[in-house]
């Protein structure tokens, strides 16, 4: 049995066909709202005088997370592994404390 799915996007102001959805932020907050073309263009009109004058903002997301070693050169797992030899307690996951990471270098 084959099942097809249609997604029928409403404008949200006044129930017409959408065309698109937007997604703007104010004050900490997301938004996202489903308009016809008409609508979207006055809300870019709108918003156009403030995003001229404005910086844009890059976030974290939508980004290939990149892992950072611990140090110029060092690598996590031998740290990690020098730092449980030697009784330093070290967090088995995330960041290596800096301190450990300093004794790591100054000992070798």
């Amino acid at each position: 049995m084959m099942r097809k799915t249609v997604v029928v996007l409403e404008d949200d102001l006044d129930g017409s066909e959408a065309s698109e959805t937007l997604k703007f932020s104010v004050d900490g907050t997301e938004y996202e709202i489903d308009l016809n073309a008409g609508h979207a263009n006055e809300l870019r009109s709108a918003l156009s005088r403030y995003t001229n004058a404005a910086r844009k903002v890059t976030s974290g997301r939508g980004r290939p997370v990149t892992r950072k070693s611990s140090g110029a050169g060092t690598d996590a797992k031998a740290i990690r592994m020098w730092a449980i030899d030697n009784g330093l307690q070290v967090n088995t996951r995330g960041r290596i404390q800096a301190d450990i990471v300093e004794k790591y270098l100054a000992a070798h």
